[in-house]
């Protein structure tokens, strides 16, 4: 009789601490709040443009595509005409660069070219040699696409950097084409003349 009622009470030990882990599990698959955005950054989510005639960088063409901010980065460059994107946030860089700073380390580029852009196993984003060209369309494709699918569209290397080794894409993992015009406007800032270089391609 014992071995029977210590039985019971083993398995209804078990059975309540099963309920008790699937109400701890349960707990855990609640969606977290949160963080709140760096100050002066739009809530998460919203990508206000600076101009709705800018909203995405680049035009569509008549009857086209409406693109806006939103917009995923590999969309808008095959939607835009080659030199045609132009970074909509260019006439108040300062004012955005440190969102763009937030957004690049988001995106992982501090891994390769480093915190500040000064470089790491990549070419630093601070010196003058610009690779494919300076401008915004150049940069902006070569993110999104990496450096072997902007070879593929037909662009070549115009300069030489000590490090070779390819730019992976980045269209996919940075979301969208107002958070790839900050990040730009972030390396901007650490290099201030470069958007003063006249393109290359």
């Amino acid at each position: 009789m014992r071995k029977i009622i210590t039985g019971v009470l083993t398995v209804m030990f078990i059975a309540g601490m099963g309920a008790f882990a699937w109400k701890a599990c349960a707990a855990e698959d609640q969606p977290s709040q949160s963080p709140a955005p760096p100050e002066g950054a739009p809530p998460l989510g919203t990508h206000p443009a600076p101009a709705a005639d800018a909203a995405g960088g680049g035009g569509a063409q008549p009857g086209g595509p409406a693109l806006g901010p939103a917009t995923p980065p590999l969309e808008l460059v095959e939607s835009t005409p080659k030199g045609e994107l132009k970074n909509p946030y260019n006439a108040d860089i300062a004012a955005i660069a440190e969102e763009g700073h937030h957004r690049y380390l988001s995106a992982g580029c501090n891994g390769c070219h480093g915190g500040g852009g000064g470089g790491g196993m990549c070419p630093p984003l601070t010196n003058d040699t610009w690779v494919y060209g300076p401008d915004d369309d150049t940069l902006f494709r070569l993110i999104s696409l990496g450096s072997d699918g902007l070879q593929a569209k037909g662009y070549h290397r115009v300069k030489q950097e000590v490090v070779v080794g390819p730019m992976p894409p980045f269209g996919t993992i940075i979301k969208t084409s107002d958070d790839l015009w900050r990040i730009i406007a972030f390396i901007r800032s650490v290099n201030p003349g470069s958007e003063k270089k006249p393109p290359l391609q």
